[in-house]
């Protein structure tokens, strides 16, 4: 009990550390108690630090930031009209097609399933194979349920996404054009020995930055490229499988593991085993191949390097507390933990053996 004491003495004795605590305490307890309803907020934020770097490009070549800013966004808009208006629709229709055509996908399948205790006796007979149907059939009426009752409140979703469109671009062009009033209004009330603050906080704003835009790359580069792949080998429902495989990149590991699923079953049924299935599944290994060990690197080179083991504890960790943008920043969130850790004083006799 004394070790606890003393440690909190010295800790706390430093008004930097003070500080960094509170300021970490209210940060996460606004986002733990009020993270749904401040998510346009998140989402602006989110946009707003993936367009600052072109907004600083274009100063940096002469441009009055008020002209970059006001450019930038109209870019911005008319891409989102052409996902809105140009990706979706045709996302949608293809899942509509997939959702229609999943009884007889499932017939074909039960059919094939049937001839391996002919073709296997010894591995499986006919029994396993009655139970696993059955299974199969159990999870998509379980499915088909969720559905229904996603659809039930369809009117409340689309408010929401009223309530989004209107919300987000105005958030987003005032984050942009007002960055520097919005920070020195949160700066006076910070006191102005913030040694410890500031080095976590440029730290940190590095990583989130340059992991935004990074990512932002990563998914249109990943579902471009496989867009492309898969319309060459002519495999259904093209742009909805690439739309997923661009996604799944927002969760390390993971997403790439989850949606190869899909994309396989999809070219299973479409070929069965044939030289068809072995070629576009060689193709798609070799995108996630290439994400995995050239793209990433390349994007993410100025962020800080967590292990593995880390960044799945940060995906469990603040995806279990906030959901969809817990798991998008899990890896800036882990970054920010490490980067805590990294400024946190130390006893003396603790860096002095570490820098030795």
């Amino acid at each position: 009990m004394n070790l606890i004491t003393a440690w909190f003495k010295r800790t706390f004795s430093d008004p930097q550390v003070i500080t960094l605590t509170l300021a970490l305490l209210v940060g996460f307890a606004v986002l733990f108690f009020f993270g749904a309803m401040l998510a346009p907020v998140l989402a602006s934020l989110v946009i707003a630090y993936l367009l600052e770097g072109l907004v600083s490009l274009a100063e940096g070549s002469g441009m009055p930031r008020l002209v970059a800013v006001v450019i930038v966004f109209l870019l911005f808009i008319m891409f989102v009209i052409l996902i809105i208006f140009g990706v979706m629709p045709l996302a949608f229709q293809q899942l509509t097609e997939l959702v229609q055509q999943t009884p007889s996908m499932l017939a074909a399948g039960q059919e094939r399933l049937m001839k391996l205790p002919e073709l296997y006796p010894d591995l499986v007979d006919s029994n396993q194979i009655t139970d696993l149907i059955n299974v199969i059939k159990a999870e998509m009426a379980s499915f088909a349920q969720r559905v229904l009752s996603l659809s039930a409140s369809s009117v409340v979703g689309l408010i929401t996404i009223l309530v989004y469109f209107i919300l987000v671009p105005l958030l987003v062009f005032f984050f942009l054009k007002d960055k520097s009033i919005i920070i020195s209004w949160l700066l006076q009330y910070f006191p102005s020995n913030r040694g410890i603050v500031d080095q976590v906080w440029k730290d940190v704003d590095v990583q989130i930055a340059n992991y935004v835009r990074g990512k932002f790359w990563e998914i249109t580069i990943v579902g471009v490229v496989s867009y492309i792949t898969f319309t060459f080998f002519g495999l259904n429902y093209a742009l909805l499988l690439a739309v997923l495989v661009g996604l799944s990149v927002i969760i390390p590991y993971i997403g790439a593991a989850v949606v190869t699923v899909p994309v396989l079953i999809v070219a299973w049924f479409q070929w069965g085993w044939g030289g068809a299935f072995i070629y576009l599944t060689i193709a798609y290994f070799i995108i996630q191949a290439l994400d995995g060990n050239a793209l990433v690197p390349l994007l993410f080179s100025e962020v800080v390097n967590l292990h593995p083991v880390a960044i799945i504890v940060s995906i469990l960790l603040f995806g279990g507390l906030w959901g969809f943008w817990g798991v998008f920043f899990a890896i800036p969130l882990g970054t920010l933990v490490k980067a805590v850790l990294t400024a946190w004083p130390r006893r003396p006799e603790r860096e002095a053996a570490a820098s030795s």
